[in-house]
């Protein structure tokens, strides 16, 4: 199965263009299975979707779950979760976060997998806090993968939190898309989830979509039938898209 992450800063790309054909060319680029967006709603107002849904439902093979608390939002506190056609999810869950600026993540059910989407703070303090809260609310047994843009600098400070339950896996170098210095978009697996292979789409149309690459992942499990059903994307690796 191949996940994704990619922050996309609400379609605003490097030259300035607010593009949404170009950021959905990016994410049919990465042929994921699940991909967890950050910045997927304007921030001010009604938080208005930047990726609208008609584009996705006709230029794409993927649904985004229902998160949205009103009728314009794509996601939640601009996080969001696509799921290719085919794929039901069981359930759905909103994460209120800590921190000295509004924040949540979001969870989704997937048979006997869990997938978190997320966007901590700017503050270390504030991550700290934020995912010892993820972690809290989510420590049972179930396979977990908690990804998105965790805004840390460091390669293992500020993720404590996690420590002894979940792996951190960080793709590549991520931000900025003109220079990437900086790994902050990761993936952390729970027990019963293998890192198969990972990487960094580094494609033009990637360079210039956002100020965030997309980072990826292959995952395979201890256990069979998590899913309702596979796509080409979770049996073919696309050598094009690894760093």
């Amino acid at each position: 199965m191949r996940i994704a992450s990619y922050n996309i800063r609400k379609c605003l790309g490097l030259d300035r263009r607010r593009d949404p054909g170009r950021t959905l060319s990016v994410i049919n680029g990465l042929d994921a299975d699940v991909v967890v967006l950050q910045e997927a709603d304007k921030r001010l107002g009604a938080r208005p979707a930047a990726l609208p849904r008609d584009m996705l439902e006709y230029e794409t093979d993927f649904v985004p779950v229902h998160f949205a608390r009103n009728d314009v939002s794509l996601g939640w506190h601009g996080n969001a979760i696509l799921l290719r056609r085919g794929l039901v999810p069981k359930s759905i869950d909103h994460v209120d976060l800590p921190g000295t600026e509004p924040r949540g993540a979001v969870a989704v059910d997937l048979g006997d997998m869990r997938i978190v989407g997320v966007h901590l703070g700017l503050l270390r303090s504030d991550r700290r806090r934020q995912l010892a809260r993820i972690a809290d609310r989510f420590h049972d047994d179930r396979p977990t993968v908690i990804l998105g843009d965790f805004n840390e600098w460091r390669a293992r400070t500020g993720l404590e939190a996690l420590d002894g339950r979940f792996h951190v896996h960080t793709p590549g170098r991520s931000f900025h898309a003109a220079r990437p210095v900086a790994a902050l978009d990761r993936i952390a697996l729970s027990d019963g989830l293998e890192l198969r292979d990972a990487g960094v789409d580094q494609t033009l149309p990637a360079r210039s979509a956002s100020d965030h690459l997309p980072v990826w992942a292959d995952i395979a499990f201890d256990r069979g039938g998590l899913l309702t059903s596979t796509s080409p994307a979770a049996t073919s690796i696309s050598a094009s898209h690894r760093a």
